[in-house]
């Protein structure tokens, strides 16, 4: 299965790398665009989610990694409770 990392931007500026272990992120998220906090935690689930679920039909089991991703995502979220907050989409890396 092929995985990937996504590079976001917080609204405070502060970059982090992200995990995927399906490439499903690109079909919710694309480089060089900026959502609001709400939209990306949204896509973010759903994309995670996915992901997981796929891991989980060839191996059985869930992706921890892809859910540990998520929880930090959601957690990351909460520092940002203005509605006009974005966080940018830097890039992918297959």
């Amino acid at each position: 299965m092929p995985e990937m990392t996504f590079l976001i931007r917080w609204p405070d500026g502060a970059p982090e790398r992200c995990y995927s272990p399906s490439l499903v992120v690109k079909e919710h998220f694309a480089p060089g665009e900026s959502y609001q906090v709400d939209d990306f935690l949204s896509r973010a689930r759903t994309a995670l989610t996915i992901a997981s679920a796929r891991v989980e039909a060839i191996y059985g089991r869930p992706c921890s990694l892809a859910l540990a991703q998520l929880a930090r995502i959601e957690a990351g979220a909460k520092r940002f409770p203005d509605a006009a907050a974005k966080v940018a989409v830097e890039s992918f890396e297959d």
